[in-house]
């Protein structure tokens, strides 16, 4: 027989269903100055978890970080475990995500992942990396560096085993060149990553 509830009261054992979990990294570029507004957008409709590389902590404003958003480095992926049987945190990490998001991505750490390097808490989380579940880059870097035939060649070895690629775009960049290669606005990286993970931030369809 169906449980039928008064209009004061609510149904019991209704599922409230869970926040996306996002993984957010950066790697060493200057970009890595707006990780921190990047962090705040995502954390208002997913919950957010952080990884910076030792380079990118040269340019994040730890402070700026949303209060309810740990920050990983590589000293906490040593750190973690002491003992067999203890988790490794790259490996946790990629549990527990939903979808990673690298933003910056640097020329360096791009490089590394499309020769599949794994050096530091980032790259190994990549390594470790579900494919069935996405994983976005934003890249940032010279425009010199952005054209290089290198870049092109990662770009498409990323680009084969699934990551998705967030373009970066044309502007006066942090050294004083014009060009592409700056990363793409924190609102568009939010809002892009959003319409994957979150369905109701689909737009409607056909009126309804």
């Amino acid at each position: 027989m169906a449980c039928v509830s008064s209009e004061n009261e609510p149904l019991q054992n209704v599922a409230v269903p869970r926040k996306p979990r996002v993984l957010l990294a950066a790697s060493g570029s200057v970009a890595a100055i707006k990780f921190g507004n990047i962090c705040h957008s995502f954390s208002e409709w997913a919950e957010v978890k952080a990884v910076a590389t030792k380079a990118s902590l040269h340019f994040i404003d730890k402070l700026a970080l949303p209060g309810e958003v740990t920050l990983y480095t590589d000293e906490d992926e040593w750190s973690s475990w002491s003992k067999i049987g203890d988790g490794v945190l790259h490996i946790e990490l990629r549990k527990w995500a939903d979808v990673m998001v690298i933003a910056p991505l640097s020329a360096n750490t791009l490089g590394k992942i499309a020769g599949g390097l794994c050096d530091n808490l980032l790259t190994c989380v990549v390594r470790a990396w579900d494919f069935g579940k996405p994983l976005f880059v934003a890249p940032a870097m010279n425009t010199f560096m952005w054209s290089n035939p290198f870049t092109e060649r990662h770009l498409d070895i990323i680009s084969e085993v699934g990551i998705t690629l967030i373009p970066p775009i044309t502007k006066r960049l942090a050294c004083g060149d014009f060009g592409n290669g700056a990363m793409a606005e924190p609102s568009l990286i939010n809002s892009t990553v959003r319409l994957v993970m979150d369905p109701e931030a689909q737009p409607a369809r056909n009126g309804f």
